[in-house]
């Protein structure tokens, strides 16, 4: 028996929206990317809200900040006052334009807290017992390593624009 497309289409919109929650972003804007992903034309808000099944407003706010990151596009057409949207299709483009939004904002917050308790740590006024001062030391050290290194790849991601997506993809599959 076939499988109707708008359940696949529901379960796609469904997938991103839990790709989103990974990146931190909220459910409802994978949601929308994806129903503009998935349609051949642009979209007016009304649709994405009939769509998504989320209210107006939140739709409004998110397609602004999708548009932000270059994600989704805002067409006009003449003698029609609504604002239209469209999806980014270069997958490359989205994930770098992500990987800027995490780099910049809540990521860069972590780091640098992560860092300060480092260095509070490493300035040796940190007072306890031995063991636990040791161990929580150890912790928030492995963290930063973990950070440095997420922030180097998510710097060499953003670099890899200047090769292209053939370049791009060609090296990837070396390293299968």
């Amino acid at each position: 028996m076939p499988i109707k497309l708008s359940i696949i289409k529901q379960d796609f919109t469904e997938g991103l929206s839990q790709i989103s929650r990974f990146w931190g972003f909220p459910k409802g804007m994978g949601a929308i990317f994806a129903v503009l992903y998935l349609s051949p034309t642009p979209l007016p808000l009304d649709e994405i809200v009939s769509q998504t099944g989320l209210t107006k407003g939140a739709v409004s706010t998110e397609v602004r900040t999708l548009a932000r990151m270059g994600l989704v596009h805002r067409f006009s057409k003449l003698g029609d006052r609504k604002d239209y949207y469209e999806a980014e299709s270069d997958f490359y483009k989205s994930i770098r334009s992500i990987l800027k939004e995490r780099q910049n904002s809540e990521f860069d917050r972590a780091i640098r807290s992560v860092k300060e308790t480092l260095e509070k740590f490493e300035s040796g006024s940190v007072s306890g017992v031995e063991a636990e001062v040791k161990f929580v030391y150890e912790r928030v050290k492995a963290l930063q390593e973990f950070f440095n290194a997420i922030d180097t790849l998510a710097s060499a991601v953003i670099k890899l624009e200047n090769l292209g997506f053939v370049n791009v993809t060609k090296i990837l599959s070396v390293l299968k």
